[in-house]
């Protein structure tokens, strides 16, 4: 499918807003700001993924669906559509051809470091046009910015949420050098709404985590975040059977042990892998196979994972690693804790919300047992929506009202301060003028508005600029973001 022209991906409305905006205005900046939070857990959103969308849109897209291809191709293309749908006296092509002519976009944009947990009011990234022509240009990017800018955001708020919970109980009951980034798992690609939602998706999760069953985020995060995953940690995946792996195999030997034996003696004698046991009785493999495979289990170079994949998953992943406690043993931590023989573990890959994560861990400290004794996975559900005193709260550009408004112009050379402010719209009401970004005494986040061009301090403002110009002036690699995010700890 041929890619569509970037001028029409927009509201219908964009295609006209360039004639309704004041005669001689020269200049127009825009702020992108979640307004507000619809979950109680969270008064913080993760700043991600502006710079995937400047270099695939504003940069790749931009010059070959447009700049590069002909004039009157593009504007053909842009006419044929709208004069069969507003009409042909409802717009003007003339904005079009200009900025075809120039070739380049006239915009700057000038951002927070991506990893920053952004309060809710606080301007994330400010968009304002570099040529007088084109004062039309930040808001018409608008719905494609929108679209594409609010789910890696939540998705790397999720995955700080979840770190959030690991630390705190890894802190009480696993020993420090153990990594963090292992402890659970991004499993959520077949259920989310695209192959480029999952992408994105995992993104986010990754700069929290290195596992995931996204495979195709490694090249994705190569190519926009500046890193190598034959040089550095970028995602790690795992090797697991499935239920149709299982499921035939049982047809053909009869029984389940004689493919987990040849698992651990013939087809992965040097490699860890996880099993799903729950294709017919989960507790019998458990109870009744394990004990069969003891000698292998413990010859094997190699951990052993045992999945369960249906049930209460609380119940089955804790009362798992106490089974495997009994069967295998282990040791005792350095801070006191249960830590099962390293060839064997449970992991649960479904189902996981931010409260079973919890639940599953007090669980684990209660009967004395270290939480990282379990393998956890994340799922579509929780990348999608949260449940909060008994609702469930799907995840939209809506749970941290996430948008851009025109907060300030200049027409004519004069500085004209814009603002909305809706007499019943409370958290709707924007910025006024430009904004100044900065950390307060305490460190925590804020800013100033009211500003003009001629009167907003000219230094320390911590909206730097990233894009100018069809350019990308500063880039972030995913180990930048880490660090930034979790220091020296990630």
């Amino acid at each position: 499918m041929k890619n569509t022209n970037p001028m029409l991906l927009i509201d219908f409305y964009k295609a006209v807003h360039s004639d309704m905006l004041p005669k001689k205005i020269e200049k127009s900046v825009s702020y992108f700001t979640p307004r507000m939070s619809r979950v109680k857990m969270w008064d913080k959103v993760v700043m991600f993924g502006l710079q995937a969308f400047i270099k695939v849109y504003l940069i790749d897209y931009f010059n070959n669906e447009f700049f590069s291809l002909p004039l009157d191709e593009v504007v053909g293309e842009y006419e044929r559509v709208l004069n069969a749908t507003l009409g042909k006296e409802a717009f003007s092509s003339k904005k079009i051809l200009k900025l075809h002519k120039l070739g380049y976009l006239p915009i700057e944009i000038k951002a927070l470091p991506e990893g920053t947990k952004v309060p809710m009011h606080v301007p994330m990234f400010e968009i304002s046009n570099t040529h007088p022509d084109f004062a039309w240009l930040p808001q018409a990017l608008e719905s494609l910015i929108s679209a594409e800018m609010w789910h890696p955001m939540l998705s790397a708020t999720v995955g700080a949420t979840y770190r959030d919970i690991i630390n705190k109980y890894y802190d009480i009951s696993v020993d420090d050098n153990i990594p963090r980034a292992r402890a659970i798992g991004d499993f959520s690609f077949r259920g989310q709404e695209s192959l480029q939602s999952a992408v994105k998706s995992s993104a986010g999760w990754c700069l929290s985590f290195l596992n995931t069953a996204t495979v195709p985020v490694i090249p994705f995060l190569e190519q926009i975040y500046n890193c190598d995953c034959e040089k550095e940690p970028v995602a790690f995946g795992a090797v697991s059977t499935e239920h149709s792996v299982m499921c035939s195999n049982y047809a053909v030997d009869g029984d389940e042990i004689t493919l987990l034996r040849r698992l651990l003696t013939e087809i992965y004698p040097n490699t860890s892998f996880s099993a799903v046991l729950d294709s017919y009785d989960y507790w019998n493999i458990i109870d009744n196979v394990l004990p069969q495979l003891k000698k292998e289990i413990l010859e094997h170079n190699g951990c052993m994972f045992m999945r369960g994949d249906s049930g209460d998953c609380v119940e089955v992943v804790t009362k798992t690693a106490f089974k495997l406690w009994d069967i295998f043993g282990g040791t005792i931590n350095s801070k006191g804790y249960k830590v099962l023989d390293p060839h064997v573990k449970a992991i649960y890959g479904d189902s996981i919300t931010v409260q079973r994560c919890e639940e599953i861990y007090k669980i684990l400290i209660e009967n004395g047992f270290a939480c990282s004794n379990v393998s956890l996975g994340v799922g579509s559900f929780s990348m999608q929506c949260i449940e909060e005193d008994g609702i469930l709260k799907p995840f939209t550009r809506d749970t941290f009202s996430s948008c851009i408004k025109a907060t300030y112009c200049e027409v004519d050379g004069k500085p004209i301060p814009i603002f909305k402010n809706p007499k019943e719209g409370g958290f709707k009401r924007s910025q006024k003028g430009l904004c100044f970004v900065y950390r307060d005494e305490n460190g925590n986040l804020t800013f100033k508005d009211g500003y003009t061009s001629q009167d907003i301090p000219k230094e320390n403002n911590l909206l730097e600029t990233v894009f100018k110009d069809g350019k990308i002036v500063r880039e972030q690699s995913l180990a930048d973001i880490r660090k930034l995010m979790y220091g020296d700890k990630f």
